[in-house]
């Protein structure tokens, strides 16, 4: 049940993040158009323009006084762009980051409550120390708290054990399990997500939380690939993968669905869907909450054309190359509804607990899923007899 409304909604989208937020304000909007504050929309307006130099500063052009304040950012999006000495640069997160400041720095402290909604956290694959270095992501979440910011959600947190760094912050890891099971389920109609006919594999270590958390909520064996690392040598900031050992259970006849954070560069994971197709499997289908694709999309064509991957699903939580929309390959999952329904529930001061933990809507998707399936069964036997 709602409780009382900690303050009035208000919405701001950085750049890069505007069709994102409107479409969320528009689902806002559906659901309070017969609450009293009939407003035409939760957006608040704010700029961060530049100068010629580089120099910026942030703007709000209506008042956020005692407002209860959500602001999107999205530090990933290099498709947005500033004029400095004349040439045109693209965004870069330090670019994002900095302008977010600017804007909570325009508020001003003058929101009743000020939370950041970051899809995919700042510096987040810096996420403790080796050696003599920064610790740059937990730095952020101190430096937001600081500002005023008493809450930050962010989605399938590379390790969400960063949150220790504001231990009396709100802190919030959101995972999109269901949308992607009921996306791939719309995707592929014919999928048979049992024991029987599924496995999921983790790429490596880090990512089998996750991994036992689908393996749980669907009932499937689980299986996964450890990186082997050549620690004598660093290229592109981190030590190179040697080879992925594969732990787990034979997969042949089997579809297979590979769960990761991100898809960077790509290669891990097309070596990792080689491997499996090598080993038997049937169709492999890669989750990856973050698709980044750093180095373009043709490494993934042509995986694609020699079967090596069946469909890669990747939310819009972050700036996706427009060339991805034409892929048969990819799949985009909305996620602009259930952060709608997040920020709904925050500023109604009721528990997002349920949002957290969607088991019974998986449960209850297979259960429609499973018998849209049977009953498709039926029709193509009926058909050929």
């Amino acid at each position: 049940m709602k409780g009382k409304q900690s303050g009035e909604l208000a919405v701001i989208a950085m750049r890069g993040c505007e069709q994102f937020a409107a479409n969320v304000d528009s689902y806002l909007k559906d659901w309070r158009r017969h609450s009293s504050a009939d407003e035409d929309t939760f957006i608040l307006s704010a700029d961060c323009p530049r100068f010629s130099s580089g120099e910026a500063k942030g703007i709000l052009h209506e008042s956020a006084r005692a407002k209860d304040v959500y602001i999107i950012c999205d530090v990933f999006n290099y498709g947005v762009t500033y004029k400095m000495y004349g040439m045109n640069v693209p965004m870069s997160p330090d670019d994002h980051y900095a302008d977010l400041k600017r804007i909570i720095a325009a508020i001003g402290g003058k929101a009743r409550r000020l939370t950041v909604i970051m899809p995919m956290l700042y510096e987040g694959r810096q996420h403790k120390k080796s050696s003599r270095e920064s610790l740059d992501c937990a730095l952020m979440l101190q430096e937001l708290v600081s500002m005023g910011v008493s809450n930050i959600l962010t989605f399938d947190a590379h390790d969400s054990r960063i949150s220790n760094a504001i231990p009396l912050a709100g802190f919030d890891n959101v995972r999109p399990t269901y949308q992607m099971i009921k996306a791939l389920c719309r995707a592929v109609p014919d999928v048979q997500i049992d024991k029987d006919h599924m496995a999921i594999i983790s790429p490596d270590e880090g990512a089998m939380a996750r991994c036992m958390y689908y393996s749980s909520v669907l009932g499937l064996d689980i299986g996964m690939f450890y990186k082997r690392r050549n620690y004598s040598i660093v290229i592109n900031g981190r030590n190179p993968i040697e080879a992925h050992e594969y732990l787990g259970q034979d997969l042949h006849g089997k579809d297979v669905i590979v769960v990761d954070d991100m898809i960077s560069s790509g290669e891990s994971m097309l070596d990792v869907c080689k491997q499996l197709k090598e080993k038997g499997a049937e169709r492999v289908f890669c989750f990856a909450t973050f698709g980044l694709f750093t180095d373009g999309c043709d490494k993934f064509d042509q995986g694609y054309k020699e079967g090596v991957f069946d469909k890669i699903l990747s939310t819009n939580l972050v700036y996706r190359r427009p060339e991805l929309a034409s892929k048969p390959w990819f799949v985009e999952v909305n996620m602009c509804k259930y952060v709608a329904y997040l920020i709904d529930t925050l500023n109604n001061d009721a528990t997002i607990s349920t949002l957290l933990n969607p088991v019974q809507r998986i449960q209850n998707l297979m259960d429609k899923h499973r018998k849209a399936l049977a009953k498709q069964i039926k029709i193509n036997f009926e058909e050929e007899n």
